[in-house]
């Protein structure tokens, strides 16, 4: 079974062959005997009673000249009787023809269009066994020991799903199958551990102290480069990777019409990633658009860039771990958003997100200071549980629904100052020390009682 099941079109796309043409029913031609036979007795007979007429003695003059006059006109009937029958006997013969010159016709046309599709599947399956084999080789090419063969498989499936639509979805799902595969990065790798260096010291001197005392000569051994090498090669391999989803999952066109513009051509519309559990260096996905989005558990090294990306479907990183910042301002999540018990080691920037549903943050932890300025809940905002240690900016913020912070946890200062709840009545869980101030204009402002605790007064 092939690892690439070809995309086969839709019935519109690839009409299906007939097995067999069928002309169209012709109604069967009667037997002209029914109708010659009595006409030709018909005319026997006028014929007959004419010569006996003729033949009949014992006339006047004017009598003979008065039956021959009849006779006459009896004949010219009889000839135009006949002449009738001739014209209808051309007139049958010609419908005849007619009907054998359009099943003519009707079958050079269907064996024509038959052709010309049997034509186009050929081609059609030509062209999907030509994807599936190039699919093949760069699956297998991604699964060699050498990383610049790995980097060629890659460069080979991107160009595979750009000039094939339809088989996207599925490159798509290989890469990030790729990355999310076991990976260490380097830095990591070669973290400091003293412990093990000054064991690996003294196993080298000792080899020194023995080797001079036994008068032997030690070369200098060279550096052991295989495992740093592949580890630098593989990290290229994954930089690249990303870089694939990054570029054409990137829409520049503005966020409040995107279906009212052409989308630029590298751009993939429609995808959805799955990378639970993935390794990711410098994952940057400014702009992106995807559909469905899976990051649950998994590890974001360096910088982490989701600005303005649309996340049409869920969004769901759920114990995931940003080590350095992670960049979600003007971030908008039609669906669920889902950041339960994630990490974020530095700076965490929500800074004008939309949020269309339930935004989870339960159990988060902010281990670095936490921006949600003027951004937009308009569903349930969940932060039950979360633990801010620096300051916590929700300047503007505005909640349309319930909002729940019960047993947060702030260790910094929060600037709460101008955040707006629209519906002051819903069961909102609030902190200890915070209130609802209604303004002269109607609207609802959140606001704290008291300076301490970490908390900052509202402005």
């Amino acid at each position: 079974m092939p690892l690439f099941p070809p995309h086969r079109p839709s019935g519109a796309d690839v009409p299906v062959v007939a097995a067999k043409i069928v002309p169209p029913q012709l109604r069967t031609p009667r037997p002209a005997a029914w109708w010659i036979m009595p006409i030709t007795l018909l005319v026997g007979g006028v014929v007959g009673g004419v010569a006996w007429l003729l033949l009949a003695a014992g006339w006047s003059a004017a009598e003979a000249t008065i039956r021959q006059g009849a006779v006459q006109t009896a004949l010219a009937a009889g000839a135009g009787v006949g002449a009738a029958i001739t014209l209808m006997l051309a007139f049958r013969r010609q419908r005849h023809q007619e009907h054998t010159a359009h099943v003519t016709a009707y079958l050079a046309e269907r064996n024509a269009a038959l052709a010309e599709q049997v034509a186009d599947n050929t081609k059609y399956d030509a062209t999907e066994r030509r994807v599936t084999d190039l699919y093949t080789k760069a699956a297998e090419q991604l699964g060699h020991d050498k990383a610049a063969v790995r980097l060629a498989g890659l460069y080979a499936l991107e160009r595979l799903a750009q000039d094939n639509p339809p088989h996207r979805q599925t490159i798509i799902n290989l890469i990030c199958a790729y990355l999310r595969m076991p990976y260490t990065p380097p830095k990591v790798a070669h973290a400091p551990n003293p412990e093990r260096d000054r064991k690996v010291a003294l196993r080298a001197a000792r080899r020194r102290h023995q080797a001079a005392r036994a008068g032997i000569l030690l070369l200098a051994e060279p550096a052991s480069r295989q495992e740093s090498g592949g580890q630098e090669g593989e990290l290229q391999v994954r930089l690249t990777a990303q870089r694939i989803l990054s570029v054409h999952l990137r829409d520049d066109r503005p966020a409040d019409q995107p279906s009212t513009l052409p989308a630029a051509p590298a751009f993939w519309e429609g995808m959805s990633l799955d990378l639970t559990g993935a390794t990711l260096i410098d994952f940057n996905l400014t702009n992106g658009r995807v559909t469905d989005a899976g990051f649950e558990r998994a590890v974001f090294y360096e910088d982490t860039v989701f600005r303005g990306t649309a996340f049409t479907g869920a969004a769901r990183f759920y114990e995931a771990t940003f080590r350095e910042i992670a960049w979600f301002d003007k971030a908008t999540f039609a669906e669920v958003a889902d950041f339960v018990r994630a990490t974020f080691c530095k700076h965490a920037g929500f800074d004008k997100a939309t949020f269309a549903e339930t935004a989870r943050f339960g159990e988060v932890t902010f281990a670095g200071e936490a921006g949600f300025r003027m951004a937009t809940f308009r569903s349930v905002a969940r932060f039950e549980a979360a633990a801010f240690t620096e300051d916590a900016w929700f300047f503007g913020a505005t909640f349309a629904e319930r909002a729940w912070f019960d047993k947060v946890i702030f260790a910094g200062n929060v600037w709460s100052n101008r955040m707006v709840v629209v519906d002051p009545a819903a069961a909102h869980v609030w902190p200890d020390g915070w209130r609802l101030e209604t303004t002269p204009d109607g609207t609802s402002h959140l606001a704290q009682e008291e300076v301490g605790s970490g908390l900052a007064q509202n402005s």
